[in-house]
Formats: C-alpha cells, sequence, structure tokens
C-alpha cells in the first residue's frame, strides 16, 4: 500500500504540472481506486467522461469507484450507459477479490505488457514509428534547427566525422521550453532526419503500483528500442520520469529514476544505435546525475515560436477552414509575441467558433474573416507568460555554468 500511495503522489505532482493529460488522469484514476480513493477516483471519472462520454472503459471504471465510493445511483447510471457486462470473474472481467498476481496493464496509446520470459524477444510489442517529417517541415525557428545541426545531428549524421574521432553513434539531448512549443514535433523531426525509429514514453508509460513493474516497464522499453536501432527514444515529461531523486518521498520512485540511470550509461547493453531524448517544461526539476556526460549532457531551449513559426502555424490552422479574402496572417502574427503553437490553434479555433455562428443563423458558410480573427487575438492571451515568471526566477538565482544564459537573453530581449 505504500508502494500505491508513492505513485500516487507521483502521479498527481506529474498532473499538476499537465492538466490536460487525459492519459495521465485515467490512470490515475485506476491507481486511486485500486488503492482505496474511491471518491477521488470518481471524480477524474467525471472529469474524463465530460470529453469522452461514450468511452466503455471510462465508464466501467466509473461504474465501480462510484460502487466502492458508495454513490449506488450513479454506479446504476454508468452501469447503464455500458450496457450489459459478463458476470464477475468471467474470462477477461475483473472480479471482486484481490488478486493474486498483477492485473495485466491498462492500454494506451502505445501498451507496454506484462514481461513474460517465455516471449519472443524479437516480437514488435511496442509501437516503432518512422517519421516521415524533417527539420524543413518545422516553420521558424531556425536558431534551434541551427543548434541542432551543430550540436547533434552534425556529428551523429556523418560517418566519417564520427570514425575520424573515434565516436560512436549514439546522443542524449534535452529539449526544454515552456509547453505548447513544438518540443515532441522537433524530437520527431530529428527521428526522421536520422532515419531511426522513433519510441515514444510518457510516466503513464512507465509507472506502476506492483513493486518492481516500473522498472522492467521502463527496462522492456529500452531494450525492445536497442533492437530496433538505430532508434529514437523519446521521454516526454522527463521532469517527472527523472524527477529529482532528493524531493521523492517514495523508494519505489527513485528506484524508476535509478533504472533510466541504469539504460541510459548502457552499462549491461550496448547503446550503440540508440537515440535518447527528453523533453521537459521543469528542467530545473530533473535530477542532477541526469544531466551529467554521457547522459542528459546537451540541452537545446525550444522557446514560444518566431514569427515565420507564427506565420507558418497560423496558415497551417486556417488552411482547413473556409477564409474570407480579407484574412491578413501577418497581421495576427505581429499581435502574437509570445504566442505558444498550441496557443495560436487556439486562436484559429475561437475566430472559426465566430464563424460558425453566423453560419448556424443563416443556414450557410460563412468564412471566417479579418474581423474573428482580430477578435480572437483581442481576447487571447499567451499561455507561456507564467512558465516565463516561473522560469526566470531559476534562471535569475539558480543559473550553474551559464545553463540558463539563452533563456535570459530571451527575456531581454522581450522585456521580461
Amino acid at each position: 500500500m505504500a508502494e500505491s500511495r508513492g505513485l500516487n503522489d507521483a502521479l498527481r505532482d506529474a498532473l499538476e504540472r499537465e492538466p490536460d493529460n487525459d492519459g495521465l488522469r485515467r490512470h490515475l484514476a485506476e491507481q486511486e481506486l485500486l488503492s482505496g480513493d474511491a471518491p477521488a477516483a470518481l471524480l477524474h471519472c467525471r472529469h474524463l467522461l465530460g470529453t469522452d462520454p461514450g468511452d466503455p472503459g471510462l465508464l466501467d471504471l466509473a461504474a465501480r469507484a462510484a460502487g466502492a465510493a458508495g454513490d449506488e445511483a450513479a454506479a446504476a447510471r454508468y452501469a447503464a450507459a455500458l450496457g450489459p457486462r459478463p458476470p464477475a470473474g468471467a474470462a477477461g472481467t475483473p472480479g471482486d477479490g484481490t488478486p493474486d498476481r498483477p492485473p495485466a496493464r491498462r492500454a494506451t496509446s502505445r501498451p507496454l505488457p506484462v514481461h513474460d520470459e517465455d516471449e519472443d524477444e524479437d516480437d514488435a510489442w511496442l509501437d516503432v514509428d518512422r517519421p516521415a517529417v524533417r527539420l524543413d517541415d518545422v516553420g521558424g525557428m531556425e536558431q534551434v534547427k541551427h543548434r541542432l545541426q551543430l550540436s547533434f545531428l552534425g556529428p551523429l549524421a556523418n560517418p566519417a566525422l564520427r570514425a575520424s574521432y573515434g565516436a560512436q553513434l549514439r546522443g542524449g539531448l534535452l529539449l526544454w521550453g515552456p509547453p505548447g512549443c513544438g518540443k515532441t514535433l522537433i524530437a520527431r523531426a530529428l527521428a526522421g532526419e536520422l532515419g531511426a525509429g522513433f519510441v515514444s514514453l510518457g510516466i503513464s508509460d512507465v509507472l506502476d503500483m506492483w513493486v518492481g513493474r516500473s522498472e522492467q516497464n521502463l527496462r522492456d522499453a529500452f531494450d525492445h528500442a536497442r533492437r530496433s536501432s538505430p532508434c529514437v527514444v523519446f521521454l516526454d515529461e522527463l521532469d517527472a520520469l527523472g524527477q529529482k531523486r532528493s524531493q521523492l518521498r517514495h523508494s519505489g520512485v527513485r528506484t524508476t529514476v535509478n533504472q533510466l540511470l541504469s539504460e541510459l550509461d548502457g552499462a549491461e547493453r550496448d547503446n550503440d544505435g540508440l537515440f535518447v531524448l527528453g523533453a521537459t517544461n521543469h528542467p530545473w526539476d530533473v535530477d542532477t546525475a541526469l544531466r551529467r556526460p554521457g547522459r542528459f549532457d546537451r540541452s537545446v531551449l525550444v522557446l514560444p515560436p518566431d514569427e515565420p513559426a507564427r506565420a507558418a502555424i497560423l496558415s497551417g490552422a486556417l488552411a482547413s477552414r473556409p477564409t474570407a479574402d480579407d484574412v491578413d496572417v501577418d497581421e495576427i502574427v505581429a499581435r502574437t509575441a509570445l504566442f505558444s503553437g498550441a496557443d495560436l490553434v487556439r486562436l484559429v479555433d475561437d475566430a472559426t467558433e465566430r464563424a460558425m455562428e453566423r453560419a448556424v443563423r443563416s443556414g450557410r458558410v460563412d468564412p471566417v474573416t479579418r474581423a474573428d480573427l482580430r477578435a480572437a487575438t483581442k481576447q487571447a492571451r499567451p499561455s507561456t507568460t507564467a512558465w516565463l515568471d516561473v522560469a526566470k526566477s531559476y534562471a535569475t538565482f539558480a543559473d550553474e555554468g551559464g545553463e540558463y544564459d539563452d533563456l535570459l537573453a530571451y527575456m531581454k530581449q522581450h522585456r521580461r
């Protein structure tokens, strides 16, 4: 039970940093129900059902949480929405008793199955994507691309250069910056540039309440990536997976950090052809051991999109919408400094809603106009400012070895 509480604490901390991560919220709901906190699990289920009311897995989880919380009326409603189910204890249906072995992990976008010693190691149990996107497909952000070329792609993509210096085909790179600014897209583009496979791992894919399973999940994922080399392993929310051990209250999560360090070092396995990329919004929370040479010893700051990038994002978001001839993307670009990519897409969505309201009233398609975009821009606020305010404190008072110099220069440029 102590392990369960430790996992729940880690999941709550991660969800506080990423409140829109539905997979993480669902995992927390499952763990809270297992650990006896049914009311909290039910609250998370209700939140998730608000956006996906027909999900049978969520309805089943909500029915069980409501029943455990003593809300029989709610349990009956969720069960009715779910439809008939096999009797408890039937194959594939959890019974009411305590399990005598760990249950199979829930399905995720990239499922990690229970480790089986008899399983053929060559079976592709974890999806390895082959991204077609390249850095040239990422609009703007020329400074970021230049840094990536010099510090990462250049040495790795040049076999003759590597041979001259006796370097192996490996590397670790940390992408950091405010949320919604394209770190995942850049990671996929790097995999595309290298012609490598791409495996994405988040905290909900790794953490498990059962003792030793989190470490096993991490080990299995890295082993599969090694068998698929050249391969990029993308560790999203690295501050959650690799949080400073001094901040962790439970040994169960600490051992996961230790396992991650072991996988990065490649002491027991060959990491040649394995590229590990991490992404975080909170680099100051990443364990210092992860930043040592041979691990995430290189980093690139991914800031809010510059003007060319904003133009590309806005044009892409508007491409699938009916637009009037008076739409001026450059005008919106000039008014959206510090906006993240996600902010810009939301702005276009808001402008589109205004056009749709007119279309509903008139009964005909009404295009998005310059006035719609102006009105949406006037109401919008960049979400990155809160992050920049927090980051400024760390950059000012905890800058060791010039780690945050690029961020301080950016803030000075934007008078923050």
